[in-house]
């Protein structure tokens, strides 16, 4: 409903300045003396509304105050020097100019709660999907719902769980040092690398993209985790000295912490996740 009143809004905003427009092209073509006047009146108009589009309706109608004085002191000058009447046409442009910066306010306000309105969909629609769509990798929404089924295995068949969680080193700073494009080929990379290091019964989450961490549930014991962080790392380091050397301009690494699963002291799957990435603080 809100969404639908914006858009309303919006429409009746940009029809009413095509109105006003056209009054003014009209009134315009019916004053042909005052052509030049007119004229430059018009783009007064026109620049206090584009003021107002890009600031806010406060400074655009600060303006137009002042064009009412500036307009209404120049009548007055034209008034007592040459004798001229006050006519319609001084009216006019007093009630057009302010209506044109409102008009365009409402415009403007309507369409950037649309905008607002939208940025909040995309990201609601991104948190709630189950699967990211450049790496096709399960995000920590599948890992609520999978930890739980794996440490259930776990506990049943007595089979030790181990939870690694990867992250790229300095991420922050890679993020000022590299297009965004290529953001998305590192990623991508780092878990093409990650899900051909492990193996097919484990799993492989992208638990937060922004800052390129993942985690990998893998139906094994630490000891059995620290032969995968060898292999993953020993595979990073040989595509740093081949492909990776000629596609980024930094070295990437990666900082894996590894915790196994135990009934007792892990609660829940994000206490499992809270509990891995502690351990990153020793992977330096």
């Amino acid at each position: 409903m809100r969404r639908n009143r914006s858009s309303l809004t919006s429409d009746l905003g940009f029809l009413a300045f095509l109105v006003l427009i056209f009054a003014c092209i009209v009134y315009i073509a019916g004053s042909p003396d005052n052509y030049v006047q007119n004229i430059i009146i018009l783009n007064v108009s026109f620049i206090l509304a584009l003021v107002t589009y890009f600031t806010t309706v406060t400074a655009g109608l600060t303006l137009n105050l002042a064009f009412v004085f500036g307009y209404g002191f120049f009548v007055v000058y034209q008034t007592v020097s040459q004798g001229a009447s006050i006519g319609v046409e001084t009216y006019f442009w007093l009630i057009m100019t302010p209506l044109l910066t409102v008009v365009l306010w409402v415009f403007t306000t309507s369409t950037r709660e649309l905008q607002a309105e939208n940025e909040r969909l995309l990201k609601r629609t991104s948190n709630l999907a189950a699967v990211d769509e450049n790496t096709d990798l399960r995000n920590s929404i599948s890992f609520q719902k999978d930890a739980s089924l794996f440490t259930g295995i776990s506990v049943r068949y007595k089979i030790p769980l181990t939870l690694l969680v990867v992250k790229v080193k300095y991420w922050n700073e890679i993020r000022r040092l590299i297009p965004e494009e290529q953001l998305s080929e590192a990623i991508y990379d780092v878990s093409q690398l990650s899900q051909s290091s492990i193996r097919t019964n484990d799993a492989l989450y992208l638990l937060d993209k922004e800052d390129a961490t993942w985690g990998l549930l893998l139906f094994t014991d630490r000891e059995g985790a620290k032969i995968v962080i060898e292999r993953i790392k020993q595979r990073l380091q040989d595509l740093n000295d081949s492909e990776f050397s000629g596609k980024y301009k930094v070295t990437l690494g990666l900082k894996i912490g590894a915790v196994e699963y135990a009934a007792d002291t892990i609660e829940n799957p994000l206490d499992f996740i809270v509990q891995a990435k502690k351990e990153l603080e020793y992977d330096v």
